[in-house]
Parts: structure tokens; sequence; C-alpha cells
């Protein structure tokens, strides 16, 4: 992709993101708060391959997961963790993150900040992205989603953006099990050498089966990129997860 393009459709999707953010801000202020209410979950869990925008994190071994949420009104914070191996970033990673979910009409927009930390890691890995997003559900049980992510350039990660768009349909209940379907195709371009495998830019995508019984959910995915690396070639990945309370 021509440089110039590219930097042009980075600039014009941050600065729409920017306008978009401050005008939902000024247009839900009323409804936040007449409608704030604290909640908070957890989860606990593990995936046959810690994959990260199609890139095994995790040396294609299993990774133990878990998660802390909260969320008030349209804002929410969080921490995600895993084990990780490989790029010198083991043993494990923090995510911290935090953002605000603004519903305007059928669209439910996302508009966050997430850190990305390596505590325990010989080299420092540790990063911040940005990320804009929408999602809606197009018609009965379809929903539709894409989301912008922008990495700006760091001591030890060069400027970097991802665009995602998400299908997702509920399938009919069957018993106690509710399952559905979902996929994601992705798009990554970096200004220098990305930050795992050394690609500056690539595509990724997903297709899989998750069903859900009361707290606990299952996930079998197909995970696949253009990048010709065994860290990121074609993968199986199977996920497990209760959410409490």
């Amino acid at each position: 992709m021509d440089g110039g393009f590219s930097m042009t459709i980075k600039k014009t999707l941050i600065g729409a993101a920017s306008v978009a953010a401050l005008a939902l801000a000024a247009t839900v202020a009323p409804a936040a708060a007449e409608e704030r209410e604290f909640s908070w979950s957890m989860t606990v869990g593990g995936t046959s391959d810690y994959v990260f925008r199609g890139i095994s994190l995790s040396s294609e071994d299993p990774a133990a997961q878990g998660s802390l949420d909260m969320s008030y009104g349209i804002f929410y914070a969080g921490a995600w963790a895993s084990n990780v191996d490989g790029a010198g970033f083991e043993p494990w990673e923090l995510d911290l993150y935090m953002g605000i979910k603004p519903v305007l009409g059928p669209v439910t927009f996302d508009f966050g900040v997430v850190g990305y930390l390596y505590p325990a890691a010989q080299n420092s890995g540790d990063y911040v992205e940005f990320k804009a997003g929408a999602s809606m559900e197009l018609v009965k049980n379809l929903t539709g989603g894409a989301t912008f992510w922008w990495a700006p350039d760091q001591d030890n990660y060069p400027d970097t953006y991802a665009i995602e768009g998400t299908l997702a349909y509920a399938l009919p209940q069957m018993g106690i099990f509710a399952p559905s379907i979902s996929g994601l195709y992705g798009y990554s371009e970096s200004d220098g050498p990305g930050f795992f495998l050394g690609e500056d830019e690539y595509s990724y995508w997903n297709v899989g089966l998750s069903v859900g019984v009361e707290k606990f959910s299952m996930d079998f995915r197909y995970w696949d990129t253009d990048i010709n690396d065994g860290l990121a070639d074609e993968r199986f990945v199977f996920s497990a997860k209760v959410t409490l309370p």
C-alpha cells in the first residue's frame, strides 16, 4: 500500500474518531447521568493457543487467562492477563483498559485506551493503543461492527494501526445451550518493523462457533493470516471460561 495514501487514511480515521467521540460525549451526557449503575464481573479460563491478531503469543502452547471488569453507566475499566512465550516478553502479559460505550439510536460506540504491559519481561515491551469502534444489530440476531485501533509511535513500538470488521449471528437456543457463529477480518500496518514478527503490514481473519451455558462459555475458532511464518499459520483454537458472579 502506498505510504502517502496509507497515512491519509490513518489521519482521516483518527480525526473522524475524535470528532465522533466529542459529539457523542455531548449527546449522551444527560442520559448517562440518569442511568448510572455500577456493575462488575470476572472471568477465569484458558485457551489452547493465545492468538493476537492472527499471531500466536504463546508459541502455540496453551495459556491461562482471566479478567476483571467494572462499569458505571457508559464508563468501563478493567484488567486482563495471560501467560505469554516468545519475543522476550514472557512470562506474562497484563492489559489495562478503560473507555466509554455510548449508545446513539441502534448503534453502540466504544472509545477507549489499552495499555499492554509485560511486567516480568527481559525486554521492555510495554505500549499503549487507542480504539474507536461501533456495532449494531443489522437484522434480527445478526450483529456487525467495525473497530479502528491506533498505537502512536513509542520508544519500543512503531506507529501502527489496525482496522477490523466483525459479524456475529445468534443461533436458536438449543436446550440450555446458547450458540452463535462469528467472524473477523482485520488489516494492520506499521511505519516500521512490526512488534512481534517484524511484518509492517498484513491481514488476518477468523471464524468460529461459541456456545454459552449459564456462566460457562466455550469457543472453537479457526485463525489464519497472509504471513508466511509458523506462528501466524492457520490453526484451530479452543477457549473456555467461566464468568462470575
